[in-house]
């Protein structure tokens, strides 16, 4: 399998090494890296299950890896008259389909079955389409914005809103993409999402979870925003160009963190205890029965 990754980067070299940069300079991007290593790590951790029977898929895993690398062809014939934002989407998840396809060619269908969470969570390598993307910072900003309008009122701030931007005596901030928390946003599904697979079991509590890191988002976003301008005009106006303003966005990330970890404490609490039956076991869809 590593020889089998270690050949598949050296022919995707081109796709990789501009996802490198690419995830360098675009913050939203920026744990792309990062996500193979939790992978591996989960894989790790799990060793027992997923390598509890393995054997070749050799035929299964074939047609992934051919039918990925013509993904991959696609994506990449037109990449020097396009921008990496076009073409990196399609040729991130070609490459993360030619490694399913290459676990499934080493160690078969069961294991793949076994190892499904930390294999998908490969897809998270894959860089938002643009159009998604936007789209989701607009909803992070409307949401953002309206909230912390509400906020200045529930604590008797006089505030006039005017599409994105909030007027306070004494200031006017807007809530710019920059500030649509769109980075801690996606660092708070990633870490919700692990949480969920280690710690919760039933499919639609692990759903619920996952769900609400985009309303906690928009609430701890809120938060930054009305606390800063609060600083700003109460304080010293240098709140809103310094540190906590820049640098201060881990602080409202353990905000989040604080608000979920009951509710993940309270859906953990009513599991049913992990039990894994030797029943369970999944069937290579090729062999048509579990081998003995």
């Amino acid at each position: 399998m590593a020889a089998f990754v270690l050949a598949s980067v050296a022919v995707c070299w081109p796709a990789i090494s501009t996802l490198a940069v690419f995830s360098f300079h675009h913050e939203f991007s920026s744990h792309v890296f990062l996500i193979p290593v939790l992978s591996l790590y989960l894989l790790y951790i799990e060793r027992q299950l997923v390598f509890r029977e393995v054997h070749s898929s050799a035929a299964l895993g074939s047609v992934l890896v051919l039918t990925a690398a013509a993904l991959y062809w696609r994506a990449m014939a037109h990449s020097s008259v396009q921008s990496p934002a076009e073409y990196l989407p399609g040729s991130t998840l070609a490459i993360v389909l030619i490694w399913t396809g290459g676990f499934l060619i080493c160690y078969g269908y069961r294991a793949w079955r076994a190892a499904i969470f930390p294999l998908l969570f490969l897809l998270l390598m894959v860089p938002l389409p643009e159009p998604v993307l936007d789209r989701t910072i607009y909803l992070l900003q409307a949401g953002s914005t309206s909230l912390s309008f509400s906020l200045f009122k529930l604590v008797g701030v006089p505030v006039f809103r005017q599409g994105f931007l909030l007027s306070v005596p004494g200031q006017t901030i807007e809530v710019a993409k920059a500030c649509s928390g769109i980075r801690s946003s996606i660092a708070l599904f990633i870490t919700c999402l692990l949480a969920a697979h280690l710690f919760l079991r039933t499919p639609w509590k692990i759903l619920l979870f996952v769900v609400l890191v985009f309303p906690v988002s928009i609430v701890k976003n809120a938060i930054r925003i009305v606390t800063l301008t609060l600083l700003s005009v109460y304080v010293d106006p240098s709140f809103l160009r310094g540190n906590l303003h820049h640098d201060g966005g881990f602080v409202f990330f353990l905000l989040a963190l604080a608000i979920l970890f009951p509710v993940l404490l309270l859906l953990q609490k009513s599991e049913p205890r992990r039990t894994l039956p030797n029943a369970a076991i999944p069937v290579d869809p090729l062999v048509g029965q579990a081998p003995s």
